[in-house]
């Protein structure tokens, strides 16, 4: 069994406000469970508005499927427009 965890700190400069920032935090999780099948929790800096870090943990029993899964992710980040 592999475990595949990741930290992501993520910089949203279109947050003006918590509300904000929590809108668009919920729909980046959701958009990770529903394509990637991995558990996603916001672990740090919830009180800033204008920064998260967010948290992947994935468990799989070949390496290299939650090697490469890990990596789109981290890619589809970067097709997010809001952060």
């Amino acid at each position: 069994m592999v475990v595949g965890i990741l930290s992501i700190k993520v910089v949203m400069r279109s947050s003006r406000s918590l509300k904000d920032k929590r809108r668009i935090i919920k729909s980046l999780k959701d958009r990770i469970r529903n394509k990637f099948n991995v558990s996603v929790s916001e672990t740090d800096e919830q009180d800033n508005h204008k920064c998260s870090n967010i948290g992947v943990a994935m468990v799989g029993t070949d390496r290299q499927y939650v090697n490469s899964s890990l990596s789109s992710l981290i890619n589809s980040f970067r097709l997010f427009p809001q952060i």
